[in-house]
């Protein structure tokens, strides 16, 4: 494989034909000005399309802008050479040589001095150095025999033991996309701890062990005492890479197998609507959540079907704009483009190297990553996090960032009517609120196979004690009308403030639905806390129905004979030693207790919803903001960053990410009077603002850069119909945005968990296309020959129309 690049004028220009150097040269000169040599601090894209997934590798390879550092496809350089006139483009293309193919094969083969099965080291190796004063730590860290995943992502192979902290990582990634993503060679550089031991190569004869420090394989002369340190009896193991061991009792079966359908000959899909996205380290749960949304149609309509529009509306960055990098993720799941078998190359590739299936490739959403989870504590991190608060951020960004008149997360919008009956009193108040998804209760006292349960527990506690395998994994088996029933029974609320009564009481809240979305999500409560604030997770099956009915969770509204609380809000009262620092109910954000943050963070909560805790309730105290917690859990922003009006930068965290723009996406009157005061269209201020996220020096950028916006008078059109309908309906507010209709519903797809708490773990996501399951995890999607529908986490119903 060899890489080019060269130096050029605009395709299709005179600069683009083949040219000896000096006249190279010559036509350069005009625009020399223009090209700069990056900086520290410059951005350079060298290795994807800004609009598309277009690398070195593609047929096209990549074009990088010698100006801004911006790297386009083929199909793109043109659009961005009409917006801003840069004509000088680096052209960088891999060029794969078939006859290397052979060489490559040769040169990655295995030593003839290394043992053929296990892959082990033969005498001659040197002993490490570190070996005979090796320190372990007494940490209490046991490794099991089965089931071992690096504790940085999610690969579940080519998993090597440090022998000093018994962390488990990944090796390193090889050019042919094998291997792993290098943590164990990151946490010896963190740690200089020098010695690791490949897991699944581990036998009474020996293992692999490397040495960080010496680079290169050793011999470990007190190897069995090291592994005994954490738990690992050398002379009982047989090397596999998963570590099953083959014997007599049947090995426990987890919902990793299950839920990946481990075991089972999946056939490979191709084409459009069948493309996978590579893992990043712990991205497998964004990567699930947008593949569910965009098989859904009006998300597709929303941005692939808007993307000429779009790209060309874009701002001068379209890495740093939403709309431009969903439509581009949607382009690359659903075009095809990325999702073709392999061709007669690769095919030869794959036999010389003795890979006996295909390999997908799919595309890597690290572009796209980068953007939404920009300035957002937990999504910007590379630990696991809960899909389910993920699909809330991206609501919360659609909404913020919403095209025209199109807002595709209006599928997902419904009201629930909340209806609260004071205890002593009788009387009831009514409420609604928005909420996007329903939260439904494991039922976990309606299990139908509580026998079995108790007897599966008791053996297990046995084996454990003894040091035996584990016998195979026994699930609570809940029926699903139990949990339908548990989220519409009453539940108890005990400061509950009663108009009535000018004090606080005891009450009893049902929530129904006021209106039924398009799209419903149903999301399977898995995840509690024990009595010592430690996550948990229900191993539970649940027979979740193909077609769901709940129309009989419509609300009523106020019944014959029930009398309302009269709406009088409750006082509030500020206690004393407080009143200097709330400054009228809120604190300066540079002022927050972190010490009360951190203790709601140990609970378990997202960082920035403990931020806004501590916040809303005036420093007052972990109690009082657990409190605030409790109340707000289930808005969809919960998480979202601490974002208030009136402070400057540090204080808004949230204010970078989605600018000043409001759920209306209508933005601050005072930055478009800014821009018409210099000449400027009020319509022109109003698109440049909303494509910036209302950052007003992007938005002159952008204005300057689309001297063709008043040429399109139908967009002009809409911009004012839109900016006339905010205008209404700020002048008379109306109910929130709901597509109601019929409570019926049909299953297309669900998103599962693998592992203890969404704070770890692996995501997969099932979607129902053309009439059939499809599995897809990560860039792997395949056709589903049994899809765990009872495993769920996350489910996503369409409606069925009346």
């Amino acid at each position: 494989m060899q890489r080019r690049g060269a130096l050029f004028g605009m395709p299709g220009g005179s600069g683009s034909r083949k040219m000896a150097a000096g006249d190279i040269g010559e036509l350069l000169v005009p625009h020399m000005p223009t090209i700069r040599v990056p900086r520290s601090g410059d951005r350079v894209y060298k290795n994807e399309c800004a609009f598309s997934y277009d690398s070195p590798n593609s047929e096209g390879g990549l074009y990088v802008c010698m100006n801004t550092f911006l790297a386009f496809g083929r199909e793109h350089v043109e659009r961005h050479f009409r917006k801003t006139g840069q004509s000088v483009y680096m052209h960088l293309k891999r060029h794969v040589r078939e006859v290397t193919i052979a060489c490559d094969a040769v040169l990655s083969s295995k030593s003839p001095y290394r043992k053929q099965d296990p892959d082990t080291w033969e005498n001659e190796l040197p002993v490490s150095k570190y070996a005979n004063n090796l320190t372990q730590l007494d940490n209490g860290v046991r490794i099991p025999p089965s089931g071992w995943k690096c504790a940085r992502c999610d690969l579940r192979e080519n998993l090597w033991l440090n022998l000093t902290d018994g962390s488990v990582l990944c090796g390193k990634w090889f050019f042919d996309s094998s291997g792993g993503n290098g943590h164990a060679l990151e946490h010896y550089r963190d740690t200089g701890y020098p010695l690791a031991v490949k897991l699944g190569t581990i036998t009474p004869d020996g293992a692999d062990v490397y040495s960080f420090q010496e680079e290169e394989a050793v011999l470990d002369p007190h190897l069995a005492k090291h592994l005994a340190h954490f738990g690992i009896d050398m002379l009982h193991m047989h090397g596999t890479e998963n570590g099953l061991q083959d014997n007599d009792i049947k090995p426990r079966v987890s919902e990793w197998e299950v839920i990946q359908e481990t075991g089972t000959k999946l056939k490979p899909m191709y084409g459009p609507g069948y493309t996978g996205l590579k893992n990043l380290g712990n991205s497998c749960y964004l990567s699930s959540v947008m593949q569910a949304i965009f098989s859904i149609p009006e998300f597709q309509r929303a941005y692939v079907g808007n993307l000429p529009r779009i790209f060309d509306y874009s701002p001068l960055d379209p890495t740093q704009d939403f709309n431009t990098q969903m439509t581009k993720l949607g382009h690359g799941l659903l075009s095809g483009q990325y999702s073709k078998p392999p061709v007669k190359s690769e095919l030869i590739e794959q036999v010389m190297k003795e890979e006996l299936k295909p390999q997908q490739n799919g595309i890597s959403p690290r572009m796209f990553k980068a953007f939404v989870s920009k300035s957002h504590p937990e999504f910007s991190s590379n630990r696991q996090q809960d899909a389910q608060e993920f699909f809330l951020h991206l609501v919360n960004l659609v909404e913020r960032n919403r095209i025209g008149s199109e807002n595709p997360s209006d599928v997902f919008r419904f009201l629930v009517e909340e209806r609260i009956q004071c205890c002593q009193t009788r009387k009831v108040r009514y409420t609604e609120r928005v909420d996007y998804l329903m939260q439904l209760p494991v039922a976990m006292e309606a299990a139908t196979n509580k026998d079995e349960l108790i007897a599966y527990e008791l053996t297990r506690r046995e084996a454990e004690s003894n040091r035996r395998p584990l016998p195979e994994l026994v699930r609570a088996k809940i029926p699903f009308s139990a949990c339908l029933q548990a989220f519409s029974e009453p539940e108890n609320v005990d400061d509950f403030w009663s108009s009535a009564l000018q004090a606080k009481s005891a009450g009893v809240k049902t929530s129904r639905f006021a209106s039924f979305p398009e799209y419903l999500v149903v999301q399977i409560k898995k995840f509690t806390f024990g009595l010592d604030w430690v996550p948990k997770k229900f191993d539970v099956s649940i027979d979740m129905p193909d077609l769901l009915d709940i129309n009989h969770l419509r609300a009523r509204g106020l019944q014959p004979g029930e009398e309302e609380l009269p709406d009088i809000s409750p006082p509030i009262v500020i206690p004393d030693d407080s009143k200097d620092r709330l400054m009228t109910q809120l604190i300066d954000p540079s002022d927050i207790d972190e010490s009360s943050v951190m203790q709601l963070a140990e609970m378990g909560f997202p960082l920035e919803a403990c931020r806004k805790a501590v916040y809303f309730t005036g420093n007052m105290g972990a109690e009082v903001a657990f409190n605030w917690i409790v109340v707000h859990m289930e808005e969809p922003d919960f998480a979202e960053p601490l974002t208030m009006p009136g402070y400057g930068g540090a204080a808004s965290a949230g204010a970078s990410v989605f600018g000043a723009t409001g759920l209306d996406n209508q933005p601050p009157e005072e930055t478009v009077a800014i821009i018409t005061s210099m000449g400027f269209h009020r319509n022109q201020a109003i698109q440049a603002l909303r494509a910036t996220n209302s950052n007003l020096e992007r938005a002159l950028d952008w204005i300057f850069s689309h001297p063709e916006f008043e040429e399109d008078s139908d967009f002009v059109i809409e911009m004012e119909n839109n900016a006339n309908a905010n205008i209404v309906s700020e002048a008379k507010p109306e109910g929130p945005r709901v597509k109601d209709g019929s409570g019926m519903y049909e299953l297309f797809a669900f998103i599962s968990h693998m592992g203890t708490s969404t704070m770890s773990g692996h995501y997969v996501c099932h979607i129902k296309k053309e009439g059939r399951w499809v599995i897809y995890n990560d860039h792997k999607v395949c056709a589903s020959e049994r899809p765990p529908k009872d495993l769920g986490y996350m489910y996503f119903y369409r409606r069925i129309p009346s």
